[in-house]
């Protein structure tokens, strides 16, 4: 039987005076696409940033392959791909700069595929284009393209559908089940209507007020 990836327990989270959720636990085998929904509010984007080890304002354990995450932090970085709801890309450098800057310090990446993941994401042509001269849906699939590259199990993804037109909601749809397919994990929040077979959701659904 498959090892969970990540597990979190009796996880705790309150934001300026208000409980955003308690006694949460979770499981994230391989192989599996996770959405976490709820309102505005209700602490999503602040729950995927505790499991992706960037927030620590938090109560609860949380395990990476059976094993305190803390113990192990390095390892668990190096397996996880993030990509928050702010895309990162920077306007004065091209598409493939972009890509590149968000590339290092993960593995050496060629030009050649560089450009075949942005062309991937269906920027081929605009390589070369600082991302200033680009719509809000084309940086997106500037920061994406990262997914065509990835060699990391656990991607982490935060409102990932924003700003793509109808065929770019597709070709990630797709990209995302490809990658639960092939093993690897999801874990996504998302206002777009994701359905995915096989899906699990968490709901985050805030109420109380912290005392």
């Amino acid at each position: 039987m498959s090892k969970p990836l990540l597990q979190a327990t009796n996880l705790q989270c309150e934001r300026d005076g208000r409980v955003l959720f308690d006694d949460l636990s979770l499981t994230i085998m391989p192989a599996t696409l996770t959405r976490v929904e709820g309102p505005n509010g209700a602490g999503k984007t602040t729950l995927l940033r505790i499991l992706a080890g960037l927030n620590e304002n938090y109560s609860g354990e949380v395990h990476w392959l059976g094993a305190p995450r803390a113990a192990q932090r390095e390892m668990f970085q190096r397996n996880l791909l993030y990509i928050g709801h702010r895309t990162g890309i920077k306007a004065a450098l091209t598409a493939q700069e972009n890509l590149a800057a968000l590339m290092a310090g993960r593995h050496a990446v060629s030009a050649a595929t560089l450009r075949a993941a942005l062309a991937g994401t269906g920027l081929a042509g605009y390589e070369d284009v600082p991302c200033s001269q680009l719509s809000a849906g084309q940086q997106r699939r500037v920061a994406l393209a990262r997914l065509l590259i990835s060699d990391e199990p656990l991607w982490i993804l935060d409102e990932a559908f924003t700003a793509l037109d109808t065929h770019g909601v597709a070709a990630l749809e797709r990209l995302l089940s490809d990658h639960a397919q092939r093993g690897g994990a999801v874990v996504v929040t998302t206002h777009h209507d994701l359905e995915v077979p096989g899906m699990q959701r968490i709901r985050l659904v805030p109420d109380k007020v912290a005392v």
